[in-house]
This record gives C-alpha cells, sequence and structure tokens, in this order.
C-alpha cells in the first residue's frame, strides 16, 4: 500500500479507529473530538490513511487514503455560520486588459485583504479562450448561463441548483440573487452535472448521454453542503494514478457526499483539471505530468476580517 504524508493507520488499527470517532484524540494527525468527519464516511471507505490539519476556527482539512478505490481524498470542511468565513470565485483574466485567459489554480489567489485558506478548480472552460461554460459571477465578472451552479452571498446558506430567469436575469436559489451587474457582494460558480438535491441523487448524472463521462474513474472536484450543520465541503479525489488513487465515477462521488452528510452537491471540472490548494500549497497530485493544469476559474474558501461587519 502506498504511503504519503503522515498519519498513516494499518488495517489492525482501523477498528480502533471507527469505535472512537468522533470522541477520541488520536496520534499523528487522526480524527480528533471536534472533527466533522461522518462515522458513516469512514466505515464505507475503511481507509488506511486519516489525517487532518485546523485551517483556523471553523475550517479544516482532511486526507483519507483507501485501498477500496483505491482513493486519494481531500475534504475542506468549513462551518459557513461564522460571519468571517466567505467564498469567493476567481476568473482567471489578464491584469493589463481584463481578457479570459487561463491560469492554475495557484496563480488565482483572491485580493490581499482576506486570508486565503484552501482553493479548488471551478467550472469546465473553454480551451481556447478560458471562459467558462456555465455562470460565473464576481465582484469583477458576470456571465449567466443555464446549467447548474454553486450561488453563495455572505449571511446566505450557499445553494446549489439550476438557475432560472428572471426579468432583471438570472436568479439562483428562491430567494433569488439578482444578477445585475458586478461589483457586489453575490459569489457564482458553474458546474455538472448536480450531484445531489436536498438529500438525493439529482439525476442519472449523465450516464445515457455521457457513459463514459459519468461512468469511467477520473479525477473529481467538487462542492457539497450540509444544512444541517450549516457545512461546506470541497472535495478533490486524486485519479489516473493507481495504486495511488484510481478516482471515481460520478456515481461514486455522489455516495461520497451522502456518506458526508451533504444534502446537496455539484460537480466541478475534474481530470487534469482537478486541483486542491491548502494555504499556499497544492495539496492534491494533479494527474497532469507537468502537474498543475491551466483552468477558467477557481472557488476558495478565506477568512475575511470585514465579514461579520456586512451583517451588522
Amino acid at each position: 500500500m502506498p504511503r504519503r504524508g503522515w498519519g498513516w493507520v494499518g488495517r489492525g488499527g482501523i477498528a480502533v479507529l471507527l469505535l472512537c470517532v468522533p470522541g477520541c484524540e488520536f496520534p499523528g494527525g487522526m480524527p480528533g473530538r471536534d472533527s466533522p468527519l461522518p462515522s458513516e464516511l469512514l466505515l464505507e471507505l475503511m481507509p488506511d490513511t486519516v489525517r487532518e490539519r485546523e485551517l483556523g476556527a471553523g475550517a479544516r482539512y482532511h486526507f483519507l487514503w483507501s485501498a477500496r478505490g483505491p482513493w486519494a481524498i481531500h475534504l475542506v470542511s468549513a462551518e459557513l455560520h461564522r460571519c468571517s468565513l466567505d467564498l469567493r470565485v476567481v476568473p482567471a483574466v489578464s491584469e493589463e486588459d481584463g481578457a479570459r485567459r487561463r491560469l492554475p489554480v495557484s496563480a488565482m489567489t483572491p485580493e490581499p485583504s482576506s486570508r486565503t485558506l484552501a482553493g479548488v478548480n471551478g467550472d469546465f472552460f473553454r480551451l481556447d479562450t478560458g471562459e467558462p461554460l456555465g455562470p460565473e459571477i464576481t465582484r469583477a465578472t458576470r456571465r449567466l448561463a443555464s446549467r447548474p451552479a454553486l450561488a453563495w452571498n455572505h449571511g446566505r446558506p450557499p445553494w446549489i441548483g439550476n438557475p432560472v430567469e428572471t426579468h432583471d436575469g438570472m436568479g439562483f436559489g428562491p430567494d433569488t440573487l439578482a444578477a445585475k451587474g458586478v461589483g457586489g457582494h453575490a459569489q457564482v460558480v458553474g458546474g455538472y452535472p448536480e450531484l445531489l438535491d436536498e438529500g438525493r441523487v439529482a439525476s442519472d448524472l449523465g450516464v445515457h448521454d455521457r457513459p463514459a463521462f459519468a461512468l469511467n474513474r477520473h479525477p473529481r472536484t467538487a462542492i457539497g453542503f450540509d444544512a444541517d450543520a450549516e457545512r461546506l465541503w470541497m472535495v478533490v479525489v486524486d485519479g489516473r494514478q493507481e495504486p495511488w488513487s484510481a478516482g471515481m465515477s460520478l456515481i461514486e462521488l455522489a455516495n461520497l457526499f451522502l456518506w458526508i452528510g451533504a444534502e446537496d452537491a455539484l460537480n466541478l471540472d475534474g481530470g487534469g483539471s482537478s486541483t486542491m490548494i491548502v494555504g499556499s500549497a497544492v495539496t492534491n497530485s494533479p494527474s497532469d505530468a507537468q502537474g498543475e493544469r491551466p483552468v477558467g476559474n477557481s472557488l476558495w474558501l478565506v477568512r475575511d476580517p470585514d465579514g461579520c461587519s456586512l451583517l451588522q
């Protein structure tokens, strides 16, 4: 079995792990009593390796390696009820003229006023221009498209689903984040397909129309939300690197979010694009031989020093 990093636990120790979660402290970075890793996730994956790292109040990075895939799974959990935690969608644009381009995720960090905790690659994109295929709303860009998306506005729960056209642009969610222009606090990133909708697999996940994309195992990036715990999950599954990690089908990815306890989840761009940054370092193992692939946009978890003042 491959061993990377720290916190390795052999199969002889997995029974102890399952008995202790969530009320035990473990040496070498094993889950502690404050860890949000659900026992169902650990029971289903039976991971040989589990480690975690606190990114600050309300945010943690988790890594699991399971021989059942084999899967190398990277997760970031964020308690979004904390007003200091925020999401940012960062487009790959030229600093000179604002034209669309493609950049590695590590080159698209949010504005310096916020502390970057973690980031992942975002939507699928056009290879020639880097323009995303789905909707994108940031403080500097506005693109509307009828594809599934994650929408977020400070002080509101994240929303995942299919946007609808409105009289003033496009609505995202029951409260309708009106997409009137740039410069506001709303953040939207597109993806495909929606994996979970209110705790159920959202559709056939493209099995009928795109069987190779849906059923074959690939590196995957996805986002999910557990409404009961008000917890967002960023997920990257390494792939195309056996015996380290085979990747997941979309059905396996949807099940992963069910085991996490998410009600809603969205698949983002995957394959060689799948990248997770924690702090300032690439944490996963991108599948392209050259490392990080330049992509069209990215999604970031940040700590905003002004976040709580926005709710006053």
